[in-house]
């Protein structure tokens, strides 16, 4: 299978026939989740050799994985708590991918850290970054460069001189996680991982004690069905205690969630040649280059609300705006906000600790015979969690399970990147676009930017911008929808894209456009365009109205009014306990 030419392909014929091969097939592992852990177990699992299968009720990486502070990294701020050994683990993942697993989707990024206080946090902070920089083992990015106050600012005019007395340069890497958990769920397909999204798991077949599968719910269509396997595991982030309390079984671990709230400002807002991070009194704030935007984060509140739509509330947006202006010449004001977006930390809040057997940072536990359970974590070590989630569910599967090897395997893009990114001018002359385009392509696409303009070949005007949102090509919104899997504005203009927020409209300006390019490959009739278009509208109103609210309670009524682009998705059930 891993050797068709389409199986690293998600678009709507390997839909269809994902769903008649979890009606008679018997898969070794179920994983429930496609966000970037759930989408790791299927890549590591398929690599081992075994039979996998993913269902997703949404889209990919359509709660946390999308909603991040959009970087790679070993975490700083750990090395004040002491979790040496996170932080370890994390900069050898940094490396990996940097250097081998995605160098397309990951990029060095230089920090500027500001100091403010003259006697002892020089020294306290070059301590910190030795470690930072020697921890991981070799690296790709350069060590920290100590700074006066005159070359802190040469980097980053934009701050105001009496903010800091000086400052240390060290380099971190930067991802749009979006499309990286998309790109680790492709790499899987292409190693023989049965993936389909927009399949709701709503309940677990059993026989006796075990759990031998899960009864699914097609999101799209209503049509139920299930899916069959040795063990399956539960890969769902803060929506972990909501699929526990359909196995009837009591969890291992309970999942907090954390909001966390990011503001998107255009790029000559804030005049600097680096990314900044600046201490608060509870945690740190970060200032992340993107585009020709700035990212700037992150708040962490807790949150018992709407777990898949998380809303962000006029105290979050003003906190931001607070923090940052407090060291910017030129103050920010609401009107600079392009976008915003809230997220979900999953927060671990076992019942004992042996949960965390494999890390303090992540846990895994054999919920029940054929159920396995994997929570906590961040982003950058996805890899690692899946692993352990493996090897956890090792023991439900009859046959011998290989060790992990997706330390070698390399994500769908990265082979030949490097060799491409030299011959971007003679690839801007073979597809009459100009270089700068074919950067762009390059790191979202990697060696497959071949695979996106093939599908111009004939559309030349496919090679044209999106007319409202002209950082990105028309072909790409195709590519989402033939090769990508998503199946609906949301998931192209929120995840394939960012246009979401990228641009002042939020993507409503160039919904209608991009709804009629896809249309044709997912089937759309034109009252399905004007549904597709007014949800997304619905979505962006309910957002922007529920940004203007004091509180989460009544932010998230507004956000939650708005539809679901998923018609037969269901309410989860609530969790135990």
């Amino acid at each position: 299978m891993a050797n068709k030419p389409d199986t690293q392909f998600l678009g709507p014929e390997q839909r269809r026939a994902a769903w008649e091969r979890f009606g008679k097939d018997h898969f070794d592992v179920v994983v429930v989740g496609g966000g970037v852990v759930g989408a790791g177990i299927a890549l590591d699992a398929a690599t081992r050799g075994l039979q996998v299968a993913l269902v997703e009720a949404r889209d990919f990486a359509s709660g946390t994985s999308s909603r991040s502070s959009k970087m790679f990294h070993g975490g700083l701020r750990y090395l004040e708590q002491l979790e040496f050994g996170l932080v370890r683990e994390a900069l050898r993942e940094r490396e990996l991918t940097l250097s081998t697993l995605a160098p397309h989707l990951v990029k060095p990024l230089r920090f500027l850290y500001p100091l403010t206080n003259r006697v002892w946090e020089r020294p306290y902070v070059a301590a910190g970054l030795v470690l930072y920089d020697t921890m991981g083992g070799s690296k790709s990015v350069p060590g920290q460069r100590h700074l006066s106050r005159a070359g802190a600012l040469r980097l980053a005019p934009g701050l105001r001189r009496d903010s800091l007395i000086g400052g240390v340069s060290y380099y971190d890497t930067v991802v749009d996680d979006a499309r990286h958990t998309m790109t680790v769920a492709r790499t899987a397909a292409h190693y023989g991982a049965v993936i389909r999204t927009s399949t709701q798991v709503v309940g677990f077949v059993r026989e006796a004690d075990r759990v031998i599968g899960v009864k699914v719910r097609d999101t799209e269509d209503g049509r139920n069905g299930e899916v069959r396997g040795h063990v399956v595991i539960n890969a769902t982030g803060v929506w972990t205690d909501e699929v526990q309390a359909l196995s009837h079984q009591r969890g291992r671990f309970h999942v907090r969630a954390s909001k966390g709230v990011h503001i998107v400002v255009p790029r000559d807002r804030i005049v600097s040649d680096t990314a900044i991070i600046l201490r608060t009194a509870t945690s740190v704030l970060f200032v992340i280059p993107w585009g020709a935007h700035w990212i700037i984060g992150t708040t962490d509140t807790e949150w018992n609300l709407d777990l898949a739509h998380p809303a962000a509330t006029k105290a979050d947006i003003d906190y931001l705006l607070e923090r940052v202006n407090e060291v910017l010449v030129t103050p920010l004001t609401p009107g600079d906000i392009d976008g915003v977006y809230a997220g979900l930390r999953p927060l671990l809040a076992g019942e004992s600790d042996e949960t965390s057997k494999l890390s303090r940072e992540h846990a895994v536990a054999r919920v029940a015979p054929g159920l396995v359970g994997i929570a906590g974590g961040k982003y950058t070590t996805y890899r690692v969690m899946a692993m352990d989630a493996v090897d956890e569910a090792a023991q439900d599967i009859p046959a011998r399970v290989s060790p992990s090897i997706t330390a070698k395997v390399p994500l769908l893009g990265a082979d030949g990147y490097f060799a491409l990114v030299n011959q971007t001018v003679q690839l801007a002359e073979t597809y009459g676009v100009h270089p700068y385009r074919v950067k762009h392509l390059l790191d979202r696409y990697g060696s497959l930017i071949a695979d996106v303009m093939a599908f111009a070949t004939d559309k030349p005007e496919l090679l044209q911008p999106i007319t409202d949102a002209p950082s990105y090509l028309q072909v790409e919104a195709v590519y989402a929808a033939a090769a990508e899997g998503a199946l609906h504005l949301d998931d192209i203009l929120a995840r394939r894209t960012r246009i979401s927020i990228e641009y002042p409209h939020r993507g409503s300006n160039c919904a209608e456009q991009v709804a009629q390019l896809v249309a044709p490959i997912l089937g759309w009739d034109e009252e399905e365009v004007d549904r597709e278009v007014q949800t997304y509208q619905a979505r962006v109103d309910a957002e922007i109205h529920s940004q203007t609210q004091p509180d989460d309670a009544s932010a998230d009524a507004l956000r939650i009014a708005a539809p679901e682009p998923r018609p037969e998705i269901l309410e989860p059930v609530p969790a135990e306990g």
